[in-house]
């Protein structure tokens, strides 16, 4: 009895000193009773429960919206009535969900034509519309709606050609150049311009005129050697002759002398002969003469 066992241990080793890698228990931390969920359950996974940079109430938030149920309301109206947080913080929380992957938030135009604003919840950031394996064959993807056909737009109308312009644009000879444009259809029906076109027209044909240029050869230079195939914009041809075509501008000439005046015939009440003079002439020449000599003499 007094002698030890050299076999023996001296004290029995503990299984932290049989295995000194092995972490020791700790008394303190949650201890998980968990009981596994058949109905009303969402997954969530540790990436956004545990997130390093998400704020507790954006933990929270996150948590919530995916735990809702498609079309839910989750606009900050709506989630300020349902919890105690304010406007302020629930609006933080979910700029901080949508910073980091977690909602989407996209614009979308009704039928009616109104703007509504769509939120998206994305369980997993990063991969969008991505179904989970349960086993089920893949829905068959719903065709796009058909839009009703469209009316073709109307092109844009090239503007014409400009046209010359007179010095002195009379109405009068503005006048002359409409009839002149408006008549060149019974030369050739492919000449018929609408009322717009004519009058963009009209201030070329009135600087020929101006110009000294006959309304015939006006129409001649407008007429002459027109295509023989179907003519798709008329009044940008006519534009084009106007410009073109444009006399030059006649010389100055001076203005020649007015013709002498010829008065009518008068009986003289001296001699009662005919002669002509103005009205305040009662006599001849010869009457005006003597009667002059006759007022000379002494």
């Amino acid at each position: 009895m007094g002698t030890q066992n050299p076999s023996a241990p001296p004290r029995a080793q503990s299984a932290a000193d049989r295995n000194p890698t092995r972490p020791r228990h700790r008394t303190g931390g949650v201890i998980h009773e968990n009981t596994r969920h058949t109905t009303r359950f969402v997954v969530i996974g540790n990436h956004l429960t545990q997130h390093a940079e998400l704020s507790l109430l954006a933990i929270g938030l996150g948590c919530h919206i995916q735990s809702l149920p498609a079309g839910a309301p989750v606009d900050i109206k709506s989630l300020t009535a349902r919890f105690a947080e304010g406007t302020t913080r629930i609006a933080a929380a979910l700029r901080e969900l949508e910073g980091h992957g977690y909602l989407r938030r996209e614009r979308h135009r009704t039928a009616t034509g109104r703007i509504v604003t769509r939120t998206i919840s994305c369980n997993q950031p990063g991969k969008r519309r991505q179904t989970a394996g349960t086993g089920c064959p893949d829905p068959q993807p719903r065709p796009p709606a058909k839009r009703p056909p469209q009316p073709p737009r109307p092109r844009p109308r090239k503007a014409l050609p400009a046209v010359p312009r007179p010095a002195f644009p009379a109405a009068t000879l503005l006048r002359q150049a409409t009839d002149l444009l408006t008549g060149l259809r019974r030369h050739d029906p492919r000449l018929l311009l609408s009322a717009a076109d004519t009058e963009h027209l009209a201030p070329g044909v009135a600087t020929w005129l101006e110009r000294e240029a006959t309304p015939a050869a006006v129409r001649l230079a407008l007429t002459a050697d027109l295509p023989d195939e179907p003519l798709t914009r008329p009044a940008a041809l006519l534009a084009h002759r106007l410009t073109a075509a444009l006399p030059a501008v006649p010389p100055c000439r001076p203005s020649a002398a007015p013709p002498p005046v010829r008065h009518p015939l008068r009986n003289c009440d001296g001699c009662d002969h005919a002669f002509r003079g103005p009205a305040t002439e009662t006599r001849c020449r010869d009457c005006r003469e003597h009667r002059t000599v006759i007022s000379a003499a002494p």
